[in-house]
């Protein structure tokens, strides 16, 4: 009788496992054509002095020094990184790898590999064709998040906009950004994407060097689960020429930026760039 029960309750398992791999197999998938269809071809057309040049100043210090005159305008950028990650503030940072690709006119999408040594969490964060998402498993066989919603959508396009500094030609005024001065080393970018309403704030030093990047993003309340804007932002302190393009290499990240709130979630190292 018990190895009847034990057989039928093995049975049950095998079939939940079975499920389970299939539903995963079904999230790796979306990932993988959303991340298939978002490398870009070049414009064609290169970086000249004149494209910034009716800009403010500051402005133009800032892509002067982000972008090499004649380099080729990339649409899309494909990072490596490396770094840590954690959920809660106060909690211990784990290990992460990633890649990511940013298309200035697709979305972009973020898998990473987060690994402490026991659990191993791999999945990605995405933007694409108006929908945002994101899909976590452990060890890559067991789901635990595939999530999508209008409040991760307006989320996740404020993560895309707000990492255009990867991708600088993006925040170029030629794609409908408005740019303005506010003093001497902060600038400021204003567009739309999707509909919803992005201004970036910007700190540079005096030769454009990008220190500082922050942002009002909808985000989760942790109090009550409730959404609103949240300033979001990090911090770079180093930063790599790839391609004519020079980019923060270097960074921290998180939300409440700027306020005794602040919580800081996020490091990560550029290992490699490439543009299209």
């Amino acid at each position: 009788m018990l190895t009847k029960i034990f057989l039928y309750f093995g049975a049950l398992l095998g079939i939940a496992f079975i499920i389970l791999a299939i539903v995963q197999l079904k999230n790796e998938q979306q990932v993988d054509r959303i991340w298939r269809s978002l490398p870009g071809i070049p414009t064609g057309d290169r970086f000249t002095k004149d494209m910034v040049a009716e800009l403010p100043p500051p402005v133009q210090r800032y892509f002067l020094h982000s972008i090499a005159p004649g380099t080729s305008l990339a649409s899309s950028v494909c990072l490596e990184m490396s770094g840590s990650f954690r959920m809660v503030q106060d909690q211990p940072w784990i290990p992460m790898r990633a890649k990511q690709i940013t298309s200035v006119l697709k979305g972009f999408v973020w898998k990473a590999v987060i690994d402490n040594g026991w659990f191993k969490f791999m999945g990605a964060d995405y933007y694409a064709n108006k929908c945002g998402g994101m899909c976590f498993s452990l060890w890559g066989l067991i789901p635990l998040v595939n999530a999508r919603s209008s409040d991760i959508t307006r989320s996740s396009i404020g993560r895309f906009a707000g990492e255009f500094f990867w991708l600088p030609s993006a925040l170029l005024p030629q794609h409908n950004v408005n740019w303005k001065a506010i003093d001497e080393r902060t600038i400021q970018a204003n567009f739309k994407i999707d509909g919803e309403r992005i201004i970036l704030t910007l700190i540079i030093d005096v030769d454009g060097k990008l220190l500082k990047l922050f942002f009002p993003r909808w985000g989760q309340h942790i109090s009550d689960g409730s959404y609103s804007y949240i300033p979001f932002g990090g911090e770079f302190t180093e930063e790599r020429t790839f391609s004519g393009f020079t980019i923060p290499s270097q960074l921290v990240a998180g939300w409440w930026f700027g306020t005794d709130n602040y919580s800081e979630f996020f490091r990560a190292k550029i290992e490699r760039a490439e543009f299209y």
